[in-house]
């Protein structure tokens, strides 16, 4: 603390990012990292930027990127918004859109970075609790609002909402914004970046960190109506008019055009996360239905606290978080290589 804080600092709950351990040969399997690396193309365009050109500030339209976005998509460039990882680009859209005379809904349990912005921004938000099957139920949201947004799947339970009845949540809900962060969405699901075009009120965010291998350049975006877009441009341009620089957006704009690399992790995390799956079944573990590249589990028989605890002092680190008291027993773990999976089974042997 500071004597120099003001008091809008103190009472700031800051977001707790998953850790990074220093330590060497550990198995980490807690912050929901791709498995397989960069597409080779991307490294190439990495390598071929690199030079005398990072004296020049990069393009503040990050055009290139948005364009590869535009066409994989089949939108237009002025539907789409990019920024340094999809944090940024959804702190720009809680600034500018949920700060209305309702509150902003949103799962109790879900992504905890949304409790933060509304800290931030002094956003009104009201938790909408999940389901008894710890699933987002829509008709929970059918009332006044000043703006809804939940992850798709959701996390950390992984549970996917399908597109039917986010169209469904779109149609009774015209007045206000509905933002679908998909940041998982490639593992299992159908983008909502297909509904853009029949619902201005509908913006999808996504990254370039999970699906694309890209955590450590940190690129994300936004699709939808072009007047969203123009709103998020104004924010954007009132703070940081160069978010992303040269070397990002060439590797973004590559990550793009390589389908069949990306195809390929696609595949190699679905199938691992099946056999996960089924691993931890035959020992007693409860997991959710995934649709991203992790799983939420329990085992009816051992707290979360005590797995967690028990798999670090094995070397494998994975994601407890312990509140609230519904998932307090729940480990969530990312489906790392075939062989971060067989190291996590067998430390699970020993434990069990």
């Amino acid at each position: 603390m500071s004597k120099y804080w003001s008091d809008f600092v103190h009472q700031l709950e800051p977001y707790v990012p998953g850790e990074q351990p220093k330590i060497s040969k550990l198995v980490k399997l807690n912050t929901n990292e791709h498995p397989l690396g960069p597409s080779p193309k991307v490294l190439d365009v990495i390598r071929g930027e690199a030079d005398e050109r990072l004296r020049l500030y990069p393009d503040p339209d990050s055009g290139q990127l948005k364009d590869a976005v535009a066409a994989y998509y089949g939108v237009q460039r002025n539907q789409v918004f990019v920024g340094n990882g999809s944090d940024e680009v959804l702190a720009h859209l809680f600034l500018g859109f949920f700060k209305q005379d309702k509150p902003l809904l949103f799962p109790d349990i879900t992504y905890s970075f949304y409790k933060v912005y509304c800290g931030l921004y002094q956003i009104d938000y009201e938790p909408v609790a999940l389901d008894q099957d710890l699933a987002i139920a829509v008709d929970d949201y059918l009332k006044p609002n000043g703006g809804i947004i939940f992850p798709n799947p959701n996390a950390p339970t992984g549970r996917l909402l399908p597109l039917s009845e986010i169209e469904r949540l779109l149609q009774a809900n015209t007045e206000s914004l509905v933002v679908v962060d998909e940041a998982y969405i490639d593992f299992g699901g159908d983008s909502a970046i297909a509904l853009v075009n029949q619902y201005p009120n509908l913006l999808v965010t996504q990254t370039l960190s999970k699906s694309r291998s890209l955590a450590g350049l940190r690129i994300g975006l936004a699709v939808g109506d072009a007047a969203l877009i123009d709103g998020l441009n104004r924010i954007k341009d009132s703070f940081n008019s160069y978010p992303l620089d040269r070397i990002a957006i060439a590797a973004g704009a590559a990550a793009f055009e390589d389908k069949a690399w990306f195809e390929k992790g696609c595949e190699l995390v679905i199938s691992q996360r099946d056999w996960l799956d089924s691993e931890l079944s035959r020992r007693g573990f409860e997991s959710l239905p995934s649709a991203a590249n992790f799983l939420f589990t329990r085992h009816p028989q051992h707290s979360g606290e005590s797995l967690a605890k028990g798999l670090r002092e094995q070397g494998v680190i994975v994601r407890h978080f312990g509140k609230p008291e519904r998932i307090a027993d729940h480990l969530r773990i990312t489906v790392g290589t075939p062989e971060q999976n067989q190291a996590l089974i067998k430390a699970l042997d020993t434990l069990l």
